[in-house]
């Protein structure tokens, strides 16, 4: 008929008259397809998760369940349906069924995924599976018409590729943590190793190559990662096998870093009392490695005020697994990447060079180990330089109080000397517990900045007694060398409750920048005390380097202050406020 005059180039009416039939057995076809899909992984899982054939490395199920839903298309298609938005319709319904199906079919070898971790040929299989999943479903795409296939079908299966893509991606990551034991164990071997390199000069001095140590260094992860690599590029497809080096890069690169560039800060007296039921357990276990983590995680805005500070109180008993890493040795690990990285790059078999150079876990591991090698006067110049939030604290916690000062410039017009006067005026409204015995307020003034080794950095006012808001009117002279400039240097300045026979307890604390008032040259402000200063992850990874040179005056006096944190008194009486 659709060649008689009347009706020829036009849309015949019957395709309308089979729709609500078609639409129903589509319909009915997705329980079909989902309950064939279970059937098909249940043999594969029977099986082993068996290659599909000798050459293949996925394994049957994906075969199968590809295999009914070409069946699928193939009934719909011999319709040969000549209305245009019908078709458009049926193919719209039809990759809702695909959907249905390969999400369903991903979402139980992520449940499956762990149990198959151990063995390692199995895991990789499953994430051939997904990545098959994608191979044929961009062929099912390109079946139903490509890019003249209807937008809203074409939008759908898009949509599904992103999802599968997403779920390799978060496979390759689960399978890459499940090796970070092995990995770390490797690259404790490898800092046990570094620290046996001799020789070496001070920080900051130029180090010749030394690629040979290197090779030596790197002995115990290369052997764990010639062993597995080969193994992955044997049973992995190319696009899982990248995913899987990229997640093992990051792992490898971040462990490097927290291992052995940056070990963890030991404390034996950190404690966060009185926050969580389990607290014994994390002061047993008081290794501090990500400490802004540690705060956001663990502690909230009102609980933080209660955490012990004494991340700079470091044990005699881990002094030897904290070792400061030598110039020497820096320049071993740096080749030791360079190694590294070229194995991961496989004579462009591997990872690109421009994702591993540009890759933010191997520039935060540079960042890092070129901090290592500088000295303690240039990082604390750094320190101050990009501190520039460290009374953020006051705004997430609140304020303890306030103190009041008065502070001058002066530079000698003839030596160029510099002189900082600092008048400690008061302070108000201390918020304090005192459990018995008397408050006793006093202001610490500590200048921070490079090059202050042989000058005087702290002055303190005078105790006063059981007062809230006290005044002290003191006045105190820091001198700076004429080859500074007064904008690197910050006063750190700290209220402390007065002991006899013990520590002095930290009220609050506040931090006043030079470079805020050095254009202005005085300043007459109230500052208002946190409970701690804040950093970001460049001020804890400054701290937790200088932590490490236990015999530098400077160094240990500046994590002291940095890393402090008020704790409370037992509450049994208050002050006024």
């Amino acid at each position: 008929m659709k060649d008689v005059p009347p009706y020829c180039g036009a849309v015949p009416e019957y395709p309308a008259w089979f729709e609500p039939f078609v639409m129903q057995w589509l319909n009915e076809n997705d329980d079909v397809s989902l309950e064939y899909l279970n059937g098909a992984f249940n043999r594969d899982k029977r099986d082993g998760f068996q290659k599909s054939s000798e050459h293949a490395l996925f394994s049957n199920s994906v075969v199968d369940v590809f295999t009914q839903l070409t069946q699928c298309f193939d009934v719909v298609s011999k319709l040969e349906c000549p209305d245009p938005e019908i078709w458009k319709r049926y193919m719209k319904r039809f990759a809702k069924t695909i959907v249905k199906v390969l999400v369903a079919y991903a979402d139980i070898v992520k449940k499956e995924f762990p149990e198959h971790l151990k063995e390692e040929r199995v895991a990789c299989i499953l994430m051939n599976n997904i990545q098959q999943l994608r191979v044929q479903l961009e062929k099912m795409f390109e079946a139903m018409g490509g890019t003249k296939l209807e937008r809203d079908a074409a939008d759908i299966l898009h949509d599904l590729q992103q999802s599968l893509n997403s779920t390799l991606d978060e496979l390759a990551s689960m399978f890459a943590i499940s090796l970070e034991t092995r990995i770390t164990a490797s690259v404790k071997e490898l800092g046990e190793l570094l620290q046996k390199v001799g020789g070496g000069g001070a920080p900051g001095q130029p180090q010749p190559p030394a690629h040979h140590e290197a090779d030596e260094v790197l002995r115990p992860l290369m052997d764990i990662l010639d062993g597995s690599l080969t193994m992955y590029a044997e049973s992995c497809e190319k696009t899982v096998l990248k995913r899987l080096l990229k997640e093992l890069w990051k792992i490898v690169m971040k462990i490097l870093e927290k291992t052995v560039v940056l070990p963890p800060m030991t404390d034996k007296t950190m404690m966060l009392k009185n926050l969580t039921n389990n607290a014994k357990n994390l002061a047993a276990n008081a290794k501090i490695e990500d400490m802004t983590s540690l705060f956001k995680n663990t502690v909230g805005k009102q609980d933080v005020k209660h955490a012990l500070s004494g991340v700079m109180d470091i044990s005699k008993e881990h002094l030897s697994a904290e070792k400061s890493l030598t110039p020497k040795q820096c320049a071993v690990l740096d080749a030791a990447l360079d190694t590294i990285k070229l194995y991961f790059h496989a004579g462009g078999n591997g990872l690109k060079k421009t994702f591993l150079e540009k890759s933010p876990e191997l520039q935060s591991l540079r960042y890092a180990l070129s901090l290592y090698t500088q000295t303690t006067d240039t990082l604390i110049r750094t320190f101050v330089t990009s501190q520039q939030n460290q009374d953020a604290a006051v705004a997430e916690e609140g304020s303890v109080g306030e103190v009041s000062l008065q502070v001058d410039l002066f530079t000698h017009p003839g030596t160029g000397e510099h002189k900082i006067t600092v008048k400690v005026v008061a302070a108000n409204d201390l918020k304090w517990v005192i459990a018995s015995g008397m408050f006793r307020p006093f202001i610490e003034v500590n200048l921070i900045g490079p090059h202050l080794a042989d000058k005087k950095r702290k002055f303190a006012t005078k105790s006063k007694s059981n007062n809230w808001s006290p005044k002290f009117n003191e006045t105190f002279h820091f001198m700076v060398s004429a080859t500074e400039q007064l904008e690197l240097f910050e006063l750190h300045v700290c209220v402390r409750d007065y002991c006899f026979a013990r520590e002095d307890r930290l009220v609050g604390v506040s931090v006043m920048r030079l470079s805020d008032i050095a254009e202005q040259g005085s300043c007459a402000c109230w500052l208002p005390l946190g409970t701690r200063v804040k950093m970001d992850e460049t001020g804890w990874t400054i701290l937790r380097i200088l932590s490490q040179r236990h015999s530098d005056e400077v160094a240990r006096e500046f994590v002291k202050l940095k890393s402090e944190m008020r704790s409370e008194a037992p509450a049994v009486g208050q002050g006024p406020s």
